[in-house]
């Protein structure tokens, strides 16, 4: 009798180089008798790395359907679908390909596949020379997981450089250091803002701003009702109120081919008769409330003091 498959599938990944560590991994994790109930399981391979799957000492082998895809043009929603019906899948198991862009996964993803959990392996011996020379592919392998795990790491390595490398791009992950020998240490090195959020007013330099906007989005809770002050570039439009702007800066995360203007809305005191690319100092409360610029709630800066300034020197906010 062919099982119907459940509307909601998760979808578990795991991310990273060549020679990383994922195969070894996902091997130890299917002969594991508690990471199965007896689900039919989806492992799809997106590329071959120096191990092969050893399928027949999976703890629930007769359920597990291995499945390689060497080309990602092969990859859309049409064949994945063929796939989770062909073998009547109740979970899908991934080991992507490092050298593709998360995005063109999450894009082929049938209806209803929910991903569960992400996890990152990095070889630590290779880790920071990849992120110098690919770091698109770091940043992105990075930006979505819950966990990043260095293997491979050595007594004498420099944890705060692989540490810093991973909180310039999410504050969220953990991070653990696994060593030759088995033995793994969670990185418990502290990070804080580089900005005191219990301010009266919450001054935000120059160089800080993509800082502030990632943890505003990502903790918008801990900032309402709170006071915050920087320098920001002016973006209008003519279907807002007059009063209304949007101030931000151009952010950058990975490189110069991902800078991306990061705004929020904003309540100016009167109409000022600011225009695009103008420069102000902002002076705020933070509220979240509904604003034509989200097409329904989010965190609205209502302004209680506004100066027009000159551009700063570093208007290009990066985390570095």
């Amino acid at each position: 009798m062919k099982r119907k498959i459940p509307t909601e599938t998760p979808v578990y990944m795991f991310l990273g180089f060549l020679e990383s560590g994922k195969t070894k991994f996902i091997q130890e994790t299917m002969e594991d008798p508690r990471f199965s109930s007896g689900e039919k399981t989806l492992l799809l391979v997106t590329e071959e790395g120096e191990l092969d799957y050893e399928t027949i000492k999976f703890a629930d082998a007769e359920n597990v359907e291995l499945v390689v895809i060497e080309d990602k043009e092969q990859m859309t929603e049409t064949y994945l679908s063929e796939l989770q019906d062909k073998y009547g899948s109740e979970r899908i198991v991934v080991e992507y390909n490092g050298t593709w862009m998360l995005e063109d996964f999450f894009n082929a993803m049938p209806e209803g596949w929910m991903i569960n959990q992400i996890m990152t392996f990095f070889d630590s011996t290779t880790f920071l020379n990849y992120n110098a020379n690919m770091r698109q592919f770091t940043f992105d392998k990075i930006q979505n997981t819950q966990l990043v795990v260095f293997n491979r790491f050595a007594d004498g390595m420099d944890k705060d450089a692989f540490h810093k490398v991973v909180r310039g791009i999410s504050r969220r992950c953990d991070i653990v250091y696994e060593k030759e020998n088995g033995e793994a240490e969670f990185d418990d090195i502290e990070d804080p803002l580089p900005f005191d959020v219990n301010a009266p007013v919450i001054q935000i330099e120059d160089k800080d701003y993509a800082f502030f906007y990632r943890d505003l989005t990502e903790n918008l809770e801990s900032y309402i009702g709170k006071t915050v002050k920087f320098k920001g570039l002016v973006a209008t439009d003519k279907r807002l109120n007059p009063e209304d702007v949007v101030v931000g800066r151009h952010v950058m995360t990975c490189c110069e081919d991902d800078i991306q203007y990061c705004g929020l809305a904003c309540v100016l005191p009167e109409n000022m008769g600011l225009k695009t690319r103008d420069w102000i100092c902002v002076t705020a409360k933070i509220q979240f409330q509904k604003h034509r610029i989200y097409k329904g709630k989010g965190p609205v800066l209502v302004a209680e003091k506004v100066i027009v300034c000159e551009k700063p020197e570093e208007s290009l906010a990066t985390f570095y």
